[in-house]
């Protein structure tokens, strides 16, 4: 038997076969080290960069604990919890843990804000095995008296960091507290900054750790290039580099950049959508699905995307907009060159940018390719490969100036009727 297999490191048979059926047939440095040891129950520390499998490495020992107490399941009290800072990676950690629950005929459940809450709310007191939340819905829920912890036999903190960034620690304070102390705990995290210590020291016991790799580890399969522009030909050459057959991600600043730009691109023939905070849930998760099957080749997203987004074949990352800091730069750029692919990252300055672009490549320890480009550069082409064809764009339906209109309601009330003859106004009760 391989040292590299699963079963080798003391997985169960069916969830084994349960990860070959969901395409995972080998496990990654981060799994291989930190599975001995979450196995036999002890709190874990992990540190590995996104894409690094750290979903899997928590995963199967959750299950495999819960499977081997056989603890009855009751109504508004899950048996494992998994904390995720925000919706969509609460939704791709479900992905790969349903699979492994639905194995050992266990259960799993969803909790995120922008959504119904009474869905969940019936769903937790039908009784669920695994509850993957994020801190603020949870901690609603607890308050209305839906949900307790006290039956918690294992806590997951998954990108305890970014929980930490988003300013949820007071949150996520407050529920570890209401678990048992002597579950079990495993804390993954791209990088151990001082607050995460703060969590691994008040709530992991002796935890063993281990450092696959960070953040600010480089990844051998990425290439970093910068491409100075001038601002009058920053949106051609942005169109030309979203413009590939491959998957892009493109990464602005705010919201109605990203907005603004999805539609852009799409006028322009190039499939595009957009993922930011101020879309519903719904509507959330329908761009990324297009995304994900290919119905639209360009995600034009914020820093919600740059954790917790999982898409295989993302072979270009383009900063727009340079993110404002180098944790930001570097979790944008995990989106590609995930699980050994290759990829390729691309930054857009403009001469106003040039400085604080040079700052960001030093502090997160890049050294990139640069390039003067204008549009039409043969380096353009180089990188993204052949133009997709043109997709036409689906016509809005614009109410014809002719066409008649509806008489105009006021609002609160009924239309307006004309006014009465004076003669007839007095007769009027």
């Amino acid at each position: 038997m391989s040292v590299d297999s699963f079963a080798a490191l003391g997985v169960p048979g069916k969830l084994v076969q349960a990860l070959r059926n969901s395409g995972i047939d080998a496990p990654f440095p981060i799994q291989t080290a930190t599975l001995p040891d979450a196995l036999a129950g002890r709190d874990v520390l992990g540190r590995g960069r996104t894409g690094s499998g750290k979903t899997v490495a928590f995963s199967l020992p959750t299950v495999v604990r819960l499977a081997e107490s056989k603890a009855v399941r009751k109504p508004g009290a899950p048996r494992a919890l998994i904390l995720v800072p925000t919706r969509e990676l609460a939704a791709q950690v479900n992905v790969t843990i349903a699979p492994l629950a639905k194995a050992m005929n266990m259960t799993t459940l969803v909790v995120v804000g922008g959504v119904k809450i009474n869905p969940q709310i019936n769903a937790l007191r039908n009784g669920v095995d695994i509850l993957v939340a994020t801190p603020g819905r949870l901690e609603d829920l607890m308050k209305q008296r839906f949900a307790k912890l006290d039956q918690v036999e294992v806590t997951v903190l998954d990108e305890a960091d970014h929980m930490a960034d988003l300013g949820f620690l007071p949150i996520v304070k407050r529920l570890l507290d209401a678990t048992p102390k002597n579950g079990q705990r495993l804390l993954f995290s791209a990088t151990i900054d001082a607050s995460v210590d703060v969590l691994v020291k008040r709530y992991l016991s002796s935890p063993v750790t281990h450092s696959v790799d960070s953040a600010e580890s480089p990844v051998p399969e990425m290439t970093h290039h910068v491409m100075n522009v001038t601002s009058d030909h920053k949106p051609s050459v942005v169109k030309e580099l979203v413009s590939g057959e491959g998957r892009t991600l493109a990464f602005t600043r705010t919201k109605y950049g990203a907005k603004k730009l999805a539609r852009q691109l799409t006028a322009a023939g190039i499939p595009a959508v957009d993922l930011h905070g101020n879309l519903s849930q719904n509507a959330r998760v329908r761009n990324l699905a297009a995304f994900s099957d290919g119905s639209v080749r360009v995600l034009v997203a914020t820093d919600i995307a740059a954790r917790g987004i999982h898409v295989d074949g993302v072979s270009l990352v383009v900063h727009v907009d340079p993110p404002a800091e180098h944790k930001a730069y570097l979790h944008r750029s995990g989106r590609t060159a995930r699980a050994g692919a290759e990829g390729i990252v691309i930054t857009v300055g403009t001469p106003d940018q040039r400085n604080d672009v040079r700052s960001l490549m030093k502090l997160a320890a890049i050294s990139p390719t640069m390039h003067s480009v204008i549009p039409g550069d043969e380096v353009i082409r180089t990188l993204v490969g052949p133009a997709a064809s043109f997709v036409k764009p689906t016509p809005v339906q614009i109410e014809s100036a002719d066409a008649p209109r509806r008489p105009i309601t006021p609002r609160g009330g009924s239309r307006k009727t004309p006014a009465r003859p004076k003669a007839q106004q007095g007769r009027r009760r």
